[in-house]
């Protein structure tokens, strides 16, 4: 491969892991917010016993999930940048990897 191109390609991918990793720090911190706001729904629906208070329980959990689904797929688009960072690398001195 072309050597500009590679490095092109090397400062490409180096950036969009620094933002995806800026991006997992802030998500992780928000998580961490809405599953302590979940187990509080969760401990008021089980004092309250109420419909309501069910209801609001559901609601943070679902939003709780989902977020951490979310966190589960951009922690993995940084692990793939990575390894997609490790195989350029490897490609800039041939016969080291």
């Amino acid at each position: 491969m072309h050597r500009a191109l590679l490095e092109r390609r090397i400062r490409d991918v180096h950036a969009r892991l620094v933002r995806a990793r800026q991006d997992l720090a802030v998500l992780d911190e928000q998580l961490a917010v809405v599953m302590e706001s979940a187990e509080e729904a969760r401990v008021r629906s089980l004092v309250a016993e109420t419909p309501l208070a069910t209801h609001e329980h559901s609601e943070a959990a679902r939003h709780a999930n989902a977020m951490a689904k979310a966190r589960a797929a951009l922690a993995g688009a940084v692990h793939d940048l990575e390894q997609r960072q490790d195989e350029l690398l490897a490609d800039v001195v041939p016969g080291r990897s």
